[in-house]
């Protein structure tokens, strides 16, 4: 599957989630407002909850970040260290009949706080090409720059190596 997506790109993972995930789509990506209608399908009672996770989870992170202090080892030498974010990350969430919102929120938050350059999600579409709702939510929620509805190793081959749809990340993250 990896060699496949590498070496023939979107008309691999299309294949592939055909096979997989009995879904047949011409878009790999989901687009903005179809992201906002998902959110609507969204109960408010879990609304409530995956943004009381939110703020739960942002919190703990932003205690994260630190000053740069410098240390002088010897006369003359200074040390420092500087986190700096990766550019472009993927995030890897699986779906199907249990979606796991936790692992969108607890990779999303710390990309964004860390300043990421752009953040993409995959996650698995059913087979009629929709994405748990939920997670989708949660992309729009916390300002994910790009979802796809590619799953499996077909996701991560996509990620890793890119295609003409689906960019190459500079790490790939998931549960």
């Amino acid at each position: 599957i990896i060699k496949d997506v590498a070496e023939n790109g979107d008309a691999a993972v299309k294949k592939y989630t055909s096979k997989f995930d009995n879904c047949d789509t011409d878009s790999l990506e989901i687009t903005p407002e179809e992201i906002e209608a998902a959110s609507q399908e969204v109960p408010s009672e879990l609304k409530k909850a995956i943004e009381e996770a939110h703020w739960n989870i942002q919190t703990f992170h932003k205690k994260q970040r630190s000053q740069i202090e410098t240390t002088v080892t010897t006369a003359g030498v200074r040390c420092w260290q500087k986190p700096v974010p990766i550019n472009k990350v993927g995030l890897y969430i699986p779906g199907g009949t249990a979606p796991l919102l936790s692992t969108a929120l607890m990779l999303g938050i710390p990309a964004k706080i860390a300043g990421c350059g752009e953040i993409i999600l995959c996650s698995p579409p059913d087979s009629q090409g929709k994405v748990s709702s939920s997670i989708l939510y949660i992309a729009g929620l916390l300002g994910i720059d790009r979802v796809f509805r590619v799953g499996g190793a077909q996701a991560i081959a996509a990620m890793a190596y890119g295609t003409e749809t689906v960019r190459a990340v500079d790490k790939i993250v998931g549960p």
